[in-house]
């Protein structure tokens, strides 16, 4: 019976020891239609005076600020674990950029401008792009290392999971005519919107850089693709392609192993 208690009290202490604390908040913007819903996860019993890194975690097309935790509810034994601040936004189908064609979606803007602002000035953030990550899954992908590459004096680290690193291939899907307008009448709009094609932006070793995609997602070639290019400029990343499609089952998994990359990263 004592043997049996005392695995109970273990197996307790255990679950209980991650027990990070979730923040829902509203941040005020110009740069888009109304203001920005956030989840923040901090990590439980912060030291007075202790400075932590930062991850934003970006979603996909059609999902929202909740999603990552409401899929991968680990993500705050994360934060516990290697001591991180972890913050989900709001991509509300942007593609996290600036759109020439609505005027109220300036979402690039709205990260640079107000977001990190708000988490530096609001959490107990080090407020050094070494100390500070981006990425995300499929659309979200595609906009962490697209904010990743353009400021790099913002995020020095960056991932992606099945990212849509270049969008050219799909002109007409996940309303990206909406945001660019029609890329057969704007192909300029769609060359600088595409991730792949701001590479140039960085110098080798300028941003830690990690991402994967699943052999069987219908984003596994511009992924290969990035991988091939980011070599042929000489830039230093991991790259890993590996079994799975574009679901939930496979970006859960996935940003245990982006966390980790980045705790590395941070020196945590």
């Amino acid at each position: 019976m004592k043997r049996v208690l005392s695995v109970l009290l273990m197996s307790a202490a255990f679950v209980c020891a991650f027990a990070a604390k979730v923040d829902t908040v509203s941040v005020a913007t110009d740069n888009l239609e109304t203001p920005m819903t956030i989840l923040v996860v901090t990590p439980d019993d912060i030291k007075p005076d202790t400075k932590l890194p930062t991850v934003y975690a970006l979603h996909g097309y059609s999902g929202d600020w909740r999603d990552w935790l409401s899929h991968q509810p680990r993500i705050k034994d994360m934060a516990d674990r290697y001591g991180m601040i972890i913050v989900c936004p709001d991509g509300r189908n942007s593609w996290y950029m600036d759109s020439p064609v609505n005027p109220k979606v300036k979402m690039e803007s709205f990260f640079v401008q107000d977001l990190v602002p708000y988490i530096d000035s609001h959490y107990p953030t080090i407020p050094d792009p070494k100390k500070r990550a981006i990425t995300g899954l499929s659309m979200g992908g595609h906009g962490a290392l697209y904010l990743a590459f353009r400021h790099p004096d913002i995020w020095g680290n960056a991932g992606s999971m099945s990212g849509g690193v270049d969008i050219r291939p799909f002109p007409n899907n996940w309303e990206l005519p909406n945001i660019l307008g029609p890329e057969d009448k704007y192909p300029e709009r769609w060359n600088e919107a595409a991730a792949i094609n701001h590479i140039k932006d960085i110098k080798p070793g300028q941003v830690n850089i990690y991402f994967d995609c699943g052999i069987d997602d219908f984003f596994a070639e511009v992924n290969d693709n990035l991988h091939k290019e980011l070599v042929k400029a000489g830039i230093p990343h991991d790259y890993v392609s590996r079994p799975g499609a574009h679901t939930w089952q496979y970006w859960n998994n996935s940003i245990l192993h982006h966390l980790l990359f980045f705790s590395e990263a941070f020196g945590q």
